[in-house]
């Protein structure tokens, strides 16, 4: 496969000036790394003069004044004292609305008047809100909810007893099931039962043997010149094909 390509290499002409060959040295110059940074290098050795009131200068040294701090706060302490309007700053709605938010947010101020006042309040232990406070801690309580009642003692004779016997021996299983034990180990006959003659005339419907009758079990003689006979004598010798 290389030694034919070789060989067309010496036999094949193209034309340096056709648009394929001008196309593809244009995208070589383009993706060319060398000619990319040419341009660059070329500048850096002719070098360059740039007047320091030009004005990329300027409006860098604007942007990294505006992005300075040390500035921002030189110009925040050249305007203090120079408030117009307020004396003092408890007279600045700024500042007055600043601070109360400040102890509005503060947890320590918060909480200062409760333990303040919180030594000092009363509640008579037979308040109607502490008894049912106690009631509810009462009812909510798994002590109280696990704590076993004591002993009841009913009569025998008594009638919700002689009703809950009743219900519980409709319920009871064993109480369920107890009149069928007599019946265990007695044997009984199904001879003559009507279930029992129903399947045996049912069986003897369906028994093919009975159903069926075979011809050699039946008796009969045959008479040789009935119209029957005859004609199917014709037919058989009109069908034959001997």
């Amino acid at each position: 496969y290389t030694e034919a390509w070789d060989a067309d290499k010496t036999s094949i002409h193209v034309m340096p000036d056709t648009p394929t060959i001008l196309l593809a040295k244009a995208n070589a110059a383009n993706v060319s790394h060398k000619l990319y940074i040419q341009a660059w290098e070329e500048a850096k050795k002719k070098g360059y003069d740039m007047r320091a009131d030009a004005i990329p200068i300027r409006s860098a040294k604007a942007s990294r004044d505006i992005a300075s701090d040390y500035k921002y706060k030189e110009t925040h302490e050249k305007q203090k004292g120079h408030y117009i309007g307020c004396q003092t700053a408890q007279e600045d709605p700024k500042l007055s609305w600043a601070a109360r938010a400040m102890l509005l947010q503060n947890d320590r101020l918060y909480r200062k008047a409760y333990h303040d006042s919180k030594a000092q309040v009363h509640i008579p232990v037979d308040a109607m809100s502490v008894q049912a406070a106690k009631e509810c801690q009462t009812l909510v309580s798994d002590v109280d909810y696990r704590q076993y009642l004591h002993q009841w003692t009913c009569l025998p004779d008594q009638n919700d007893v002689i009703h809950a016997r009743k219900a519980y021996d409709l319920q009871s299983d064993n109480v369920y099931k107890s009149d069928l034990e007599w019946l265990r180990g007695i044997g009984w006959l199904t001879e003559g039962s009507v279930d029992v003659v129903k399947a045996k005339k049912a069986q003897e419907l369906l028994n093919e043997r009975l159903y069926r009758t075979r011809p050699e079990e039946m008796k009969f003689t045959s008479i040789t010149d009935t119209p029957d006979v005859v004609q199917a004598k014709i037919n058989a010798l009109q069908i034959s094909d001997v």
